[in-house]
């Protein structure tokens, strides 16, 4: 069946004006973002690091003339070190200022005066003065004069250069900000051209393709609805009715669909997969080296025993602090991505016994600070259906949490109570307690609750976060109640081993 021209026919010149017009706005895109490219690349790869190197020249030539005045007023050796550290590190800063500078007089020769004052410091006073003796009763004060003239002078030379330096980063900014603003005018007057051309041509358009595409779309919500018998006609423009042969296909194109969403769901587990992998061996990467700074730090504590001065202590204790700390970070870590893996290994678990270990293992850890931990669990066997050793993470993550926000000499219930169809773990401690505000936010990663922080209460903010995740995986409930300054009660609820509906058949 026939009927009207060809769509090319009646899109082709408006496409061929709209590409022109895409064209010449992506042409103008592309030529403004490599101008402004070229602006940001020349300041924040070329121009900011000089003008910091040149600011890092001042540095070392103020740490030189701090360490030469502590070698004159006591004489150590530390400060004759200082010096020459700063010495060591002055070309490297002075060449990438002499490189960038090249073929800019103005700022080569701002530079050249710059590095003659420094240099004149230093041979006429700095040096000398290092090498001569230090200490109480060597002061002249004519040398003294002579390196604060010179030292001034260095002063006033960077001063300059630091200037010159202002200017070209402010002119560097403008330029950039200059090439992007006209771009940007430039793509608006195009796109208004564009929609002026497109607008001309749709009412023609519409008037040709309108009714065989409203056809169109009246099959289209019948086929979503799944009404049986529908078919599109083939009249129209030839696309048209291609557009209407397609969607005779549209029942075989399902088929094929599920069959895409089967692959899709394969490749997703394995990303789950590859996620679980990268998670272990960048825990195991970073295990590795913390373990080896772990070593040193004990290796220099026993070398240096009753050597290191109190604030060396506490330097060290405070680098062992940390180091824990990234440890207990991977290990949990690790720990959610394993909660969160699809495969759990289950098996029938006494729980009363399960919830009496997890309160063994963290009892020490309580008594330490003069805590109890009161148990209170029927004599009947609870059975449930877990994974003995997750579950077991989350009764000590949860236990562990109660006893670190608990105060000295307080107490930790703990109950286990049955239900109709379930079981309750319930653990209360009377510790500081959780802001009201920050409740829904229990179970973020990384959320960590403001008095814990301000009391600088240790933790990764990842272990309620396990012990939801662990939950989940076992149908289960996380029903957590807290009042700032008076406690906080958890209750894990699972469902009993025998009491999961039969499925139908």
């Amino acid at each position: 069946m026939s009927g009207g021209r060809p769509v090319a026919r009646l899109v082709a010149p408006v496409i061929f004006r709209v590409w022109l017009l895409v064209g010449l706005m992506a042409l103008i895109s592309v030529i403004g973002v490599v101008l402004s490219t070229r602006s940001v690349d020349y300041l924040s790869d070329e121009l900011q690091p000089a003008a910091a190197a040149n600011q890092d020249v001042l540095q070392d030539l103020t740490d030189m003339e701090a360490a030469v005045g502590a070698y004159a007023r006591s004489g150590e050796a530390s400060s004759i070190d200082d010096y020459r550290q700063a010495l060591a590190r002055l070309p490297a800063h002075a060449t990438r200022v002499q490189r960038f500078a090249q073929g800019d007089l103005e700022l080569e020769l701002l530079v050249a005066h710059q590095e003659q004052a420094a240099q004149a410091w230093l041979d006429r006073y700095a040096q000398p003065r290092i090498e001569a003796p230090g200490g109480p009763g060597t002061f002249e004060e004519k040398r003294f004069r002579v390196g604060q003239q010179r030292f001034t002078s260095f002063r006033s030379a960077h001063q300059e250069t630091s200037e010159a330096f202002d200017r070209r980063v402010r002119q560097a900014n403008t330029d950039a900000g200059f090439r992007l603003k006209g771009t940007i005018i430039a793509i608006l007057v195009l796109a208004v051209a564009a929609w002026f051309v497109v607008a001309r041509a749709r009412r023609r358009l519409l008037m040709e393709l309108s009714e065989p595409l409203l056809d169109l779309e009246g099959v289209v919500q019948r086929m979503a609805r799944n009404e049986p018998d529908v078919h599109a006609a083939t009249s129209g423009p030839k696309e048209v009715r291609a557009v209407a042969a397609a969607l005779n296909t549209f029942n075989e194109a399902q088929g094929r669909a599920r069959a895409v969403e089967g692959r899709i769901q394969n490749e997703l587990r394995s990303l789950d997969t590859a996620r679980d992998d990268f998670v272990s061996n960048v825990s195991h990467e970073l295990r590795t080296p913390l373990t080896t700074i772990s070593g040193y730090l004990e290796m220099v504590a026993e070398e240096f025993e009753d050597a290191l001065t109190p604030r060396h202590e506490r330097m060290l204790e405070a680098t062992r602090r940390n180091v824990q700390r990234l440890k207990t970070l991977i290990d949990d870590l690790l720990t959610l991505s394993r909660a969160e893996a699809r495969d759990t290994d289950m098996e029938q678990v006494e729980l009363g016994g399960l919830v009496r270990d997890a309160v063994t293992d963290v009892r020490i850890t309580g008594a330490r600070r003069g805590i109890r931990i009161e148990v209170s669990a029927p004599d009947e066997p609870l059975a449930v259906l877990c994974d003995r050793a997750m579950l077991h993470r989350a009764f000590l993550n949860v236990l562990s949490n109660s006893v670190k926000f608990s105060r000295d000499g307080g107490t930790i219930e703990v109950r286990v109570t049955r239900t109709l169809r379930s079981v309750e773990v319930s653990m209360t401690d009377h510790g500081i307690g959780i802001p009201a505000a920050e409740l829904d936010r229990l179970g973020t990663r990384f959320f960590r609750a403001t008095n814990a922080v301000t009391n600088e209460i240790a933790g990764t903010g990842l272990g309620l976060r396990i012990v939801q995740t662990i939950i989940d995986k076992h149908a289960g409930d996380v029903v957590i109640e807290s009042e700032e300054g008076k406690g906080t009660t958890v209750v894990l609820r699972l469902r009993l081993q025998g009491d999961e509906p039969a499925d139908a058949d």
